[in-house]
């Protein structure tokens, strides 16, 4: 594993830095002495979640105004995870999520390009493979999105190789898997409104005693739920930081998965969550959601060997700990 380097006070931007992924990043850019400043419309992120002097409340579909952020001070790198995230809402509305996530990040690029900026980190997912053939997904595998939230991205990436060709913008594509867990001193965690992540609703329902609703008991995997790759959110968060690196260093533009390569289907999340938390998870079980393939699973072999990224949490209940941790922090803090 390669060691990530001191930030010296390099200028990071980074777009959707209130929400989840991206406050655990602006976490692990500042332990590095990254100088980060965050763009967010706080539509999905929050204000306690971003040092007030830091923050540039707009949205990136504002192009004179992120550029005007990008020429504050020399900038080094963006890294952009302002995107909408619910694969059912994007079946709905997709028109919603062509405009955010495609759009919105066409217009990060043309700030970009006007203000001299030309590397970026961006948040992209495992919903452009669609429903694979194979476990665990490789890289080389083609654009299969099975959903608007996944075409959205594959735009993007599409977008983003001919940036590289004839502007020079240099990018990684970090396709994400499940991200999930908090920080482990307690600082950020899931906080989505609504929530639609596995194991936060899991939580809330132990807490509320509300059962938490499961989509599809008659998928083809061993116990008929659907299978997904859960890495921690901190590990996915120094992915970036090593992404950033690679772009700082002279690295090429490339596309990696973030993931661990281990799959834990929806009844052993279950399972954790009741070992971790010593409580029954009270669930019913409804239909399937509209665009979940059964199995995403990553290789990240490639990340591993070309970046030096590892997952430093790959055990399951520690993942839930965390995010369990969190959540009893959240409630006291609440109280």
């Amino acid at each position: 594993m390669s060691t990530i380097q001191s930030g010296a006070g390099k200028r990071i931007v980074v777009c959707g830095g209130a929400g989840y992924i991206g406050s655990h990043t602006v976490l692990e850019l500042l332990s590095l002495d990254y100088d980060v400043v965050v763009v967010d419309d706080l539509s999905y992120g929050y204000r306690h979640n971003v040092e007030p002097g830091r923050l540039r409340e707009l949205n990136v579909l504002d192009t004179d105004a992120v550029e005007r952020v990008l020429r504050e001070k020399p900038t080094e790198a963006v890294i952009h995870f302002a995107a909408f995230i619910s694969v059912g809402e994007s079946m709905h509305k997709p028109e919603m999520y062509f405009h955010n996530n495609t759009c919105g990040s066409l217009s990060l690029f043309t700030a970009m390009m006007r203000a001299g900026v030309k590397r970026l980190v961006f948040s992209s997912t495992a919903a452009v493979y669609g429903m694979p053939d194979k476990v665990p997904i490789v890289e080389t595998m083609p654009y299969a999105p099975v959903n608007v939230y996944g075409e959205s991205k594959v735009m993007v990436e599409k977008i983003l190789g001919w940036m590289d060709l004839i502007h020079g913008l240099r990018s990684v594509c970090l396709r994400y898997f499940n991200a999930s867990g908090a920080d482990p001193e307690g600082r950020r965690g899931e906080e989505h409104k609504p929530e639609t992540h596995l194991i936060p609703l899991l939580l809330e329902a132990v807490e509320s005693g509300k059962p938490a609703t499961i989509f599809g008991t008659d998928y083809p995997t061993p116990d008929g739920t659907c299978i997904r790759d859960y890495i921690h959110v901190t590990d996915l968060a120094q992915a970036h930081i090593f992404a950033v690196q690679h772009l700082l260093s002279g690295g090429a533009s490339d596309k990696f998965n973030a993931g661990t390569g281990i799959g834990f289907s929806v009844k052993q999340v279950i399972d954790s969550v009741e070992r971790v938390t010593g409580k029954k998870v009270p669930v019913t079980y409804g239909p399937r959601r509209e665009g979940d393939p059964p199995e995403l699973v990553a290789s990240s072999e490639k990340l591993q060997k070309t970046l030096g990224w590892k997952p430093q949490f790959t055990k399951l209940d520690d993942i839930v700990r965390t995010a369990w941790n969190f959540e009893q922090k959240r409630e006291k803090q609440l109280e």
